[in-house]
């Protein structure tokens, strides 16, 4: 029955970093080499072809068919260069991960033989089956038509022998079934609705864009110790295991030296991403033993959201090379800090204004805080949507579980924007906004600090936290595409600022200056979302659980109850008026939410009961029986059993814990039974929540084992050897 975990660790610690291509050039010399950008469409492209694809690009026009052909042609000889074969379209699915079907370039020539072709239809769009996706019933399984299309903002890239085309991916019937589609929506609708007001701070301005930069969290594990864990292979968490005795308790992991296996994996890493004009900048150790972040140069978030997921399938090929597994899981440990992908979002002009940063004036600092108040108005209407479109089964994992951020979305601004906002409340509209330092003291100025970045401090407890020039929603998990996160962000403010052109305009009409006329639109906003929103303490506490339910902020901790606010009426008219879902695709991604979290809890569920049948009661039994011809040896030597009181007390511990787990299996599989008959996926979801909560029923008793059987018969690899790297 007992495992040799000793010669798994081995066996992992002998599989060191193979040896990685390291060019032989500074990265910037390779950096986008496998992307069709610019430098390339230049060079490969004739000029008409090259404009039009341009104006495609970035002033949203049409490519007819023609032009397609002749970038396809362009893009065709520039793959052959590279050795490509393949040609795929690259879409992200309601599948939490990404999908591609390769196609061979190859066609007959006509003489016997075959060439290599590649044309407009196939570069602009593809039929992949969409029966075989979630669509939340939206496609039947006798309703396979689906379609992927070309996003041209996103560049074209290569992978080993393939060409990878970004794209959309959309139901025969015109529904979004993925992530990349909504999310392009929302874009629009926030550039929409902020571009009125921008152009009255200045004229210039004809376009807004959303930026976005990830900071992605991630586990590493031995892989020979991950293959012996049945949990980590089928659920990518732990659903058993007692602390270590050393976790992260020292702080001493945070920040440290990177072990020389993680870095040459790392290293790995960022070459494949830069050859592929990904911009990873930073990569330090995260708080828990084996944690680690690593996280790219601000970019437009479109981009940025692709460039993500190409990250993830990197590391998740490039960590086997290197004798590890990735975990994305955002709580694969109990005990140690889970995994989250904060999402740092901001806003700016096409002129080159960060509409979350304080301006070079009095008037540049006002669009300033009209963007910042209406961020905080839309983020307090919308707080239940916001907290939806986050969670998960696995993110449920973490949210309020010792770490950033609680499972309450309030907003962090520091003493500083406090002070400024509550100031702006009591003084006259037509009171300046200056920086301090920019001008002379001028009473009841109302000073911004010069060195802006630095004056907000950074509250970890905050899900969604100004820094400086940006907001960073702190809540999205590290599994989760950054998509559904920024598609609703950007829906909700963009109907907010919607909301507040139209108050705006009915000040502007009655003949006030724009500046009083922004302020007495502001102050009302202001008033409603200083003492609701924000919150600037330790989001951890018991007393915020409390003061957040009196301010009327959601505190729902059901999972399914959480993703059910996603089709409430406020968050329905809210998708359909900025255009970025329809009613018919709100209430299919539910279903299929819905459906996913009972799959997982229903696999994990599975594993747990199974795991503890078939691994945990054979080997504690075995030990049992050890010990119980110990105690017949002393019978028999000694006429009694006096001197076996610590094996008399193990034995009791061991049978009762064994009644324990018999009891509570068998209460859980019933309890799936009457779970799986339920046909409404919502009510299903709710069966299988419970069934969640009666998780650690079953793994206490286990992880009370685990403490006292004899550590050479225990049959899994324990917390002590898979947190802590070699």
């Amino acid at each position: 029955m007992s495992v040799d975990r000793s010669g798994l660790v081995q066996k992992s610690f002998e599989k060191k970093a193979q040896e990685i291509e390291i060019p032989n050039a500074k990265p910037s010399e390779y950096y986008g080499e496998l992307i069709f950008d610019k430098k390339k469409m230049s060079k490969y492209l004739d000029k008409d072809t090259l404009q039009a694809l341009l104006a495609c690009i970035e002033g949203g026009r049409h490519l007819d068919r023609a032009t397609a052909d002749a970038v396809a042609k362009g893009m065709k000889e520039w793959a052959l260069e590279h050795g490509v074969t393949h040609v795929t379209h690259w879409f992200q699915p309601l599948t939490e991960g990404t999908a591609e079907k390769h196609d061979s370039l190859i066609e007959y020539d006509g003489n016997g033989g075959v060439i290599e072709t590649f044309d407009g239809r196939s570069l602009a769009q593809q039929e992949p089956d969409a029966s075989s996706f979630p669509s939340g019933g939206i496609r039947a399984t006798f309703e396979a038509r689906g379609y992927t299309a070309w996003d041209p903002t996103s560049p074209v890239f290569i992978q080993e022998d393939t060409l990878c085309i970004p794209t959309v991916f959309i139901s025969y019937t015109g529904e979004a079934l993925d992530y990349k589609t909504p999310l392009k929506r929302s874009l629009r609708a926030v550039c929409d609705a902020a571009l009125p007001l921008c152009q009255l701070f200045d004229s210039k301005v004809n376009k807004v864009y959303c930026y976005l930069g990830w900071e992605q969290e991630f586990f590493l594990v031995d892989e020979s110790l991950y293959s012996a864990r049945p949990d980590l292979t089928i659920t990518g968490r732990t659903l058993m295991g007692h602390n270590s005795s050393k976790n992260q308790q020292l702080d001493d992991h945070y920040f440290g030296a990177i072990p020389s296996r993680v870095a040459a994996f790392l290293r790995d890493v960022e070459i494949r991403a830069h050859k592929l004009g990904i911009p990873l900048k930073t990569r330090h150790n995260e708080a828990a033993p084996n944690q680690f972040e690593i996280a790219p140069i601000y970019g437009e978030a479109n981009l940025s959201n692709d460039q993500n997921q190409i990250v993830m399938n990197i590391m998740n090929s490039a960590s086997r090379k290197h004798g590890f597994v990735v975990l994305f899981h955002e709580k694969p440990f109990k005990g140690v800090n889970g995994s989250g992908k904060h999402n740092n979002w901001s806003l700016g002009t096409d002129t080159g204004t960060a509409l979350f940063a304080p301006g070079k004036d009095a008037l540049g600092n006002l669009q300033f805080i009209t963007f910042f108040v209406n961020v905080l108005a839309a983020v307090q209407k919308h707080n239940s949507l916001l907290k939806s479109s986050i969670v998960s089964a696995t993110n449920a994992d973490r949210l309020g579980g010792g770490e950033a951020p609680p499972a309450i979305v309030s907003a962090f601004l520091g003493k500083t924007m406090t002070d400024v906002l509550r100031k702006l409340l009591v003084l006259p509209s037509d009171t300046p906004i200056e920086i301090a330092g920019k001008t002379g003291t001028s009473l009841g100025l109302v000073e911004l600090p010069e060195i802006f970045v630095d004056n907000t401090d950074r509250n970890r407890t905050s899900p969604f936290a100004f820094t400086g020039n940006r907001f960073e929603f702190r809540a999205v998990g590290s599994s989760a595409n950054c998509g559904s996160a920024l598609s609703t962000l950007n829906a909700a403010v963009a109907e907010q600022l919607i909301s507040f052109k139209a108050a705006l305009d009915v000040e502007l009409s009655s003949g006030k200056p724009l500046n009083i006329a922004v302020m007495d639109t502001l102050k009302p906003i202001i008033a409603s979302v200083i003492d609701v929103v924000c919150f600037d303490g330790n989001g951890y506490s018991e007393e915020w659980q409390q003061e957040a339910k009196r301010r009327g902020l959601d505190t729902q901790t059901n999972v399914p109850e959480m993703i059910k606010v996603f089709e409430s009426e406020p968050s329905i008219k809210m998708f359909q008026t900025t255009g970025v879902y329809s009613e018919k695709e709100i209430h299919a991604r539910n279903e299929v939410r819905w459906n996913i979290y009972s799959k997982k809890v229903q696999i994990e569920s599975r594993v747990l009961v199974r795991m503890a049948t078939n691994h945990i009661i054979p080997a504690v039994l075995e030990y049992k029986t050890k010990l119980l011809k110990e105690v017949a040896l002393c019978k028999e030597v000694f006429g009694n059993t006096n001197g076996c009181t610590i094996e008399l007390e193990m034995i009791q511990t061991i049978s009762e814990c064994v009644e324990q787990l018999r009891v509570r299996t068998k209460e859980m599989q019933e309890a799936r039974a009457r779970a799986n008959a339920i046909e409404s996926e919502y009510k299903k979801a709710l069966a299988y929540y419970d069934i969640a909560q009666s998780f650690d029923g079953i793994r206490g008793p286990i992880d009370m084992l685990e403490e006292i059987v004899d550590n050479n018969i225990w049959p899994l690899p324990k917390y002590r050897e898979l947190l802590f790297i070699s």
